[in-house]
């Protein structure tokens, strides 16, 4: 315990003394808080890193539950078994894509049985959607190639009719009902924002201002089985999205992946080719997070979607 000096010269050596003390105290302190504070952003950051990985690519507030007046989005990627509104598709086990000269590696489509493919399309109004009808039930297993007109470019994709079949008649018919054209794609993602690189379009009702929260959710009023989910999301596969945790729930939405960091995902969506044209137009849509409205409930899962700043249009979509 410090004793009391009451010299005037030994007050003032005292307190001299205090206030080092003091001084080094309250350094040690600032010093203490912004270790813990540094820590504390590092742990924040690292569980957003982490659950950003885990953002589904149909964007926020896609898989929609209502519970007593709320409504819950859950945008978690998984991988997914077949469900009750499956397609009866039996596909052949060759594909009728090349791989694009951009990706790491070909895919390989799912095996299956060959014989005559016959699709199932339940209709759906659980969701906000642009009803069009339903798509035949016999798919044409010709078609090679889908060509997407967008106002920044013409993206070629050499089409998995084989082992998709299903999917492709979906897109083909709502291409043929001009269901896409003009319509804005709502979402574009970089790593920097939420881990994963994409593009993604096919919600009629999407405003692709960064703002709006139901964007992602709306869909052509049908859904339909899975197929050929065995390929990861690579750089420059074209998949079918749909609700996390969910299956047997493809519609209208689809989405390009502009990178091979997507693979993280593993497989599980429903491919329908790979990208044989316009690849280096769809990497430069954006660079970073500095090129998007970004919106971080798309990141967090909360709802709404990234969009891009400069409006990525479908003009139409064409099959041959």
């Amino acid at each position: 315990m410090r004793g009391v000096v009451w010299s005037c010269a030994g007050k003032r050596r005292e307190d001299i003394a205090v206030s080092g003390d003091d001084r080094q105290n309250e350094e040690d302190r600032q010093s203490e808080l912004a270790r813990e504070h540094k820590e504390r952003q590092a742990k924040r950051a690292a569980a957003q890193t982490a659950k950003a990985r885990r953002n589904t690519f149909i964007g926020a507030g896609v898989a929609v539950v209502v519970v007593a007046g709320g409504i819950f989005a859950a945008t978690t990627l998984v991988n997914r078994n077949s469900g009750e509104a499956e397609a009866q598709s039996t596909p052949s086990a060759s594909a009728s894509a090349s791989a694009s000269a951009s990706a790491s590696q070909e895919p390989t489509p799912s095996p299956a049985n060959t014989g005559p493919v016959t699709c199932t399309y339940k209709r759906d109004d659980s969701l906000p959607n642009k009803f069009v009808g339903l798509p035949g039930k016999r798919p044409n297993m010709k078609l090679k190639k889908m060509t997407i007109e967008l106002n920044r470019g013409t993206v070629v994709v050499d089409l998995m009719t084989d082992a998709a079949p299903c999917s492709v008649n979906s897109l083909r018919f709502l291409a043929k009902k001009k269901f896409y054209d003009n319509m804005k794609c709502h979402r574009l993602v970089t790593p920097d924002v939420s881990g994963l690189h994409l593009l993604q379009c096919g919600d009629p009702q999407a405003k692709a201002d960064g703002k709006n929260p139901t964007d992602g959710l709306g869909t052509a009023g049908y859904v339909y089985g899975d197929e050929n989910t065995e390929i990861p999301i690579g750089k420059g596969v074209v998949f079918m999205t749909q609700p996390s945790e969910a299956a047997g729930q493809n519609n209208s939405q689809f989405a390009i992946s502009l990178s091979d960091e997507n693979t993280q995902v593993g497989a599980g969506y429903n491919v329908i080719g790979m990208v044989s044209e316009g690849m280096d137009m769809l990497v430069g849509l954006a660079s970073s997070g500095k090129d998007l409205i970004v919106n971080e409930a798309d990141i967090t899962g909360d709802g709404g979607t990234t969009a891009p700043k400069n409006p990525v249009i479908i003009k139409k979509i064409t099959f041959q």
